[in-house]
């Protein structure tokens, strides 16, 4: 079974298949690209938690810079929220995105996390 949260048109923000968790890629607010990380990364929280996980259980990150000028100023506040010992597989790249105000955007494909 496949569930699907938050869907429109165009895509769903959270989709969920066989105990593994797809977050549509997560921008930020912010001037520059350790508020928008920041943010991003709350944003990639709160998905977790609705959808049964934490970032404990990232499997996978892909992070796409504006710039990759930026690469050191978002690896550390990325640095500093990944659980210690628990770094998920990570690929990092510069793309154009979707708005010029954007530095930062990050996919998630996580495990759910077991019942308490």
């Amino acid at each position: 079974m496949i569930e699907r949260l938050h869907t429109g048109p165009r895509m769903s923000k959270i989709v969920k298949h066989n105990g593994t968790i797809y977050l549509c890629g997560q921008v930020g607010a912010g001037d520059g690209v350790t508020a928008q990380t920041r943010d991003c990364l709350a944003r990639i929280d709160a998905l977790l938690a609705e959808a049964g996980s934490d970032r404990g259980h990232i499997l996978q990150a892909i992070v796409w810079l504006a710039d990759m000028a930026d690469f050191a100023e978002m690896n550390a506040v990325w640095d500093a929220w990944v659980p210690e010992g628990r770094a998920p597989a990570r690929a990092c790249g510069e793309a154009r995105l979707a708005r010029d105000a954007l530095k930062v955007e990050i996919i998630i494909t996580a495990a759910e996390a077991p019942a308490a």
